[in-house]
């Protein structure tokens, strides 16, 4: 898919998530980078940036894409094989809750929580969609917009 697409094929897929959950509105939430909020560049911001603006656009859907947002730094799992992992932790059970601020606006939503990568056998987008539950959202729905192979073959 090309990137200047990106916006349209979100506008369907939104639509397409929101008629297959039966809901009749869905907050939509970004899991965060792994590094804390203040340390990216803006254009490093693009993807949640692109998600806001086209969940502005979209009627039966909330921006809530600045509901999680990461205050302190973690190690990407991608990254990390060859060093250039960062620093923090690397993803653990809780580490949503203990490296992110989740917003008091989450409770009582619908959520459909979005991630550019899902990498097999890594779990942040799992504990990402346990905080959200903990913090009193009613249902989250997940999508990834990518999925990486497994190496090991």
């Amino acid at each position: 898919m090309p990137t200047n697409n990106f916006p349209q094929y979100l506008m369907k897929i939104c639509q397409k998530i929101l008629k297959q959950t039966g809901k009749s509105k869905l907050t939509i939430c970004v899991v965060p980078r792994s590094k804390a909020e203040s340390y990216y560049r803006k254009d490093q911001l693009l993807f949640r940036e692109t998600i806001s603006n086209v969940v502005d656009k979209l009627s039966n859907f909330e921006n809530g894409t600045k509901y999680i947002i990461r205050h302190t730094h973690t190690r990407t799992t991608h990254l990390d094989r060859n060093g250039e992992g960062g620093e923090g932790n690397l993803p653990y059970p809780g580490i949503t809750k203990d490296t992110c601020t989740i917003s008091e606006q989450a409770k009582g939503k619908d959520i459909l929580l979005i991630d550019d990568l899902y990498t097999k056998r890594v779990n942040i987008d799992e504990d990402a969609i346990q905080a959200l539950i903990d913090n009193g959202a009613n249902s989250v729905t997940f999508y990834s917009f990518g999925k990486t192979v497994s190496r090991n073959k």
